[in-house]
C-alpha cells in the first residue's frame, strides 16, 4: 500500500478558510488569480502523496454558493491555434470544456475575458459568437503598451481604463485560464481598477501551491517544482520582501519576485495603499501545514525530479534540441544527492537490458515487488512487463499463458500483411485488446484485466524511448512512465 504524507480534508479546510478570511480583510470581494491545474494537478498529487489532483475543485464546491468564474483566453493564442501539451487540444477549445466541467460540478461559470483583443482578430470573434450561444457572457481586454512596467499608463483611462468591466455578482472572483501567459494578473489588475473607479472595495490574491513557502528552499518539494519548470526558466528563492518586512524566510519564485515592486506601485496607484509588504503576500497557500509524514513527501519529491529529468533527456533527444532543460535538472541533482539509481525501476530495467542484450521495462507496484519484462517474439517489453504485472496482481503462476499464441499470430499477421507495420510485435494497446478478447472463455484473462486499476500510480521505466501509441497508454493507465533517451532500433521495435 503507498505511504501517504499529506492530509488533504486538512488542506481543503484551511484553504477555504483563509480565502473567507482574506475576502474579509478586503471588505467584502476578492478576485483571485489561480495558477496551475485546476482538476488534474498531477504533479502534486505525485510528490504530496495524499493530495487529491481535483483538490483545488473540491475547494471551490465548499464556496459555491460565494464564488463566480471567469476564464481568460489570449486572443493570440486562439488564431494561432496554441495546443495544450497534456491534452492536445487547442486553448479555445479547452476553454469551453471547462465550462463544461464547471457546470457538471454546478458551479458558475459568469464569463469569457478575451485579453490582448484586436478588431482584425476574426477567430477571436467567432470563438466569443459560440462561448455567448453557451450562456456565458463575454469581455474584451485590449493590449497596453509597455504592460507591466509602465505604471502611469496601464493606471489610466488609456491603459486599464480602455478594458471592459466585467460584471460580477458574487464576493469570491476565480479567475482561472487554460495555461500560463492567458493574462489572469491582467485580468485581476483591470478589474480592481475598474471596481475601484467605481467606488467598490474589493482585493486580489493568488491561489498558488509551489513553491510551498514555508518549507525550505532547498526542500525536495520545492526543487521538485523547480525541475518542472525547468523549461519556463523558473527558479525558487528566498522572498526578500518578505525577509525585510517580517525578519522571516519565505519561498517563492523568480518571477513574482521581480515584478513584484511594479505590482506594488501599480496597488498603490490604484487603491492609494498597497495591501501587501511581499509577493510571499499576496499568495494563499495552505500546503505546507497539511504535510502529514515530511519523509514520505521527500521521497515522492526526488522521485519527481529524477522522472523530469529523465523525460527532458527522452524530449530534447526525440526532438534534437540542445540539453537545456536536462542541464538544469541536472544541476538541482547533482546539488542535492540525488541519482538515478535511487530510481528502483531504472536500475532493474537496465540490469535486465544488459544482461538479455534487449530492450527491457520493469514496473514497481504497491506492495514494492517490482515486475520486468523483455522483447520478445510475440510482444514488446512494455506489453510483455504489464502482462506480467497483472498475472502477478491476480496471483496467477507465471508460467500460464493469458492470451494463447494461436490468438496473436493472426494479430500480427493484420499488422504486417495489411496495415504495413514492420513491427510484428504487439503494442499495448493491442495485447489488452487481446487479453480482453481471451478473457470472454478464459477465468484467468479475465482476473488479470481486473487488475488494471491497480496499475495507476505504479513506478515504471523502459531502456528505450517507446512509440508513441505505447506511451500514450501508460499515461491512460496512469502509471508514471520514464525512459532512457535511446532510440530503438529496427530489430528491437515496440
Amino acid at each position: 500500500m503507498k505511504k501517504i504524507g499529506f492530509d488533504s480534508e486538512k488542506y481543503l479546510n484551511l484553504q477555504s478558510e483563509k480565502i473567507l478570511e482574506r475576502i474579509n480583510d478586503f471588505g467584502g470581494k476578492l478576485y483571485i488569480e489561480f495558477g496551475g491545474k485546476l482538476f488534474d494537478d498531477f504533479h502534486a498529487s505525485r510528490v504530496l502523496p495524499g493530495f487529491a489532483p481535483d483538490n483545488k475543485i473540491k475547494m471551490l464546491c465548499k464556496l459555491k454558493d460565494r464564488a463566480e468564474i471567469v476564464i481568460v483566453v489570449n486572443s493570440n493564442d486562439i488564431i494561432k491555434n496554441k495546443v495544450r501539451a497534456d491534452l492536445g487540444i487547442t486553448y479555445d477549445q479547452d476553454a469551453i470544456r471547462l465550462i463544461d466541467i464547471f457546470r457538471s460540478y454546478d458551479l458558475f461559470v459568469s464569463s469569457i475575458v478575451l485579453t490582448q483583443f484586436t478588431e482584425s482578430n476574426d477567430a477571436a470573434k467567432s470563438f466569443a459568437e459560440k462561448v455567448k450561444k453557451l450562456g456565458v457572457k463575454v469581455y474584451r481586454h485590449y493590449n497596453i503598451k509597455g504592460y507591466p512596467h509602465n505604471v502611469p499608463l496601464i493606471v489610466s483611462e488609456e491603459g486599464l481604463g480602455k478594458n471592459e468591466y466585467i460584471e460580477t455578482s458574487r464576493d469570491l472572483v476565480i479567475i482561472t485560464a487554460p495555461g500560463p501567459g492567458s493574462g489572469k494578473m491582467a485580468t485581476c489588475l483591470s478589474q480592481l481598477y475598474l471596481e475601484h473607479l467605481r467606488g467598490n472595495k474589493v482585493g486580489y490574491a493568488k491561489y498558488e501551491t509551489f513553491p510551498i513557502w514555508n518549507l525550505p528552499l532547498n526542500h525536495m518539494v520545492n526543487l521538485a517544482y523547480e525541475a518542472a519548470t525547468a523549461d519556463l526558466n523558473d527558479v525558487n528563492m528566498i522572498d526578500p520582501w518578505h525577509l525585510s518586512a517580517y525578519g522571516k524566510l519565505a519561498v517563492n519564485y523568480n518571477r513574482d519576485v521581480e515584478i513584484f515592486p511594479v505590482l506594488n506601485a501599480i496597488f498603490e496607484k490604484i487603491m492609494g495603499k498597497s495591501p501587501y509588504k511581499s509577493p510571499t503576500d499576496m499568495g494563499i497557500n495552505m500546503a505546507g501545514y497539511a504535510i502529514s509524514d515530511d519523509e514520505v513527501c521527500i521521497e515522492a519529491a526526488k522521485q519527481e525530479i529524477i522522472r523530469r529529468y529523465l523525460k527532458a533527456l527522452a524530449n530534447e533527444r526525440r526532438n534534437d534540441l540542445e540539453p537545456t532543460e536536462s542541464d538544469k535538472i541536472d544541476l538541482i541533482m547533482k546539488g542535492n544527492n540525488v541519482d538515478l539509481t535511487d530510481r528502483k525501476v531504472y536500475t532493474v530495467a537496465n540490469h535486465l537490458s544488459e544482461e538479455r542484450g534487449l530492450p527491457a521495462a520493469a514496473i514497481e507496484l504497491d506492495d514494492g515487488t517490482v515486475i520486468t519484462g523483455r522483447t520478445g517474439d510475440l510482444f514488446g517489453c512494455s506489453s510483455s512487463m504489464l502482462l506480467n504485472a497483472l498475472k502477478y496482481l491476480a496471483g496467477i503462476d507465471d508460467s500460464v499463458d493469458l492470451i494463447s499464441k494461436n490468438a496473436i499470430m493472426p494479430i500480427q499477421d493484420l499488422k504486417i500483411k495489411y496495415l504495413g507495420s514492420k513491427n510484428p510485435r504487439l503494442h499495448i494497446d493491442e495485447m489488452l485488446i487481446a487479453l480482453s478478447s481471451s478473457a470472454e472463455h478464459d477465468k484467468n484473462a479475465e482476473k488479470a484485466i481486473k487488475q488494471l486499476p491497480r496499475l495507476r500510480g505504479c513506478e515504471a521505466h523502459t531502456t528505450v524511448m517507446l512509440a508513441h501509441n505505447d506511451e500514450k497508454f501508460y499515461k491512460k493507465l496512469g502509471i508514471n512512465l520514464t525512459m532512457n533517451p535511446v532510440i530503438k532500433d529496427k530489430n528491437h521495435a515496440h
